[in-house]
């Protein structure tokens, strides 16, 4: 018999009745289907699996499910449906910071984070901001391009 792990999920209640141990990603993308939450290394290393929790940017292969017990989860898909995200998906693709995409969900998460805690970051806040997240394409100019216009841009959203 498993716990009942109860949660906000992208702004609905919901539950979960996997192992409590089980990492949250892999709960995410089995259970609820959130395909957005990327599985990179597991490892915590590269941010593809990168999800807001309580207003924190968190890898999601280092949580556990029965740590997000009461707390809200924000994915990705959750999200894209907000005025922030659109801002931040104009500036994306405007600066072109978006080549393969599989690092683009985990580090548009990110940025999320960086400017709801700062909206109006320095070039080496943004580099700071996003330093967990790697990306093999862009060389990060791009996206570092896209955060700042984001900010410059979304007065009174951040």
């Amino acid at each position: 018999m498993t716990d009942t792990i109860r949660f906000r999920l992208n702004g609905e209640e919901t539950e979960s009745h996997s192992d409590p141990s089980a990492r949250l990603l892999d709960v995410l993308r089995e259970e609820f289907l959130l395909t957005g939450v990327k599985c990179g290394c597991k490892e915590g290393e590269c941010g593809a699996c990168s999800v807001i929790i309580d207003g924190q940017l968190a890898n999601s292969c280092m949580v556990a499910l029965g740590s997000v017990s009461g707390s809200d989860v924000m994915t990705i898909e959750g999200y894209s449906k907000t005025k922030r995200y659109q801002k931040l998906s104009e500036a994306y693709a405007e600066f072109s910071a978006v080549q393969c995409g599989f690092c683009i969900p985990g580090m548009v998460m990110a940025s999320e984070a960086l400017l709801s805690h700062n909206p109006h970051p320095t070039e080496e806040e943004i580099r700071e901001g996003i330093s967990g997240n790697l990306c093999r394409c862009t060389g990060y100019s791009a996206i570092v391009s896209a955060i700042k216009k984001a900010s410059e841009n979304g007065e009174g959203l951040w």
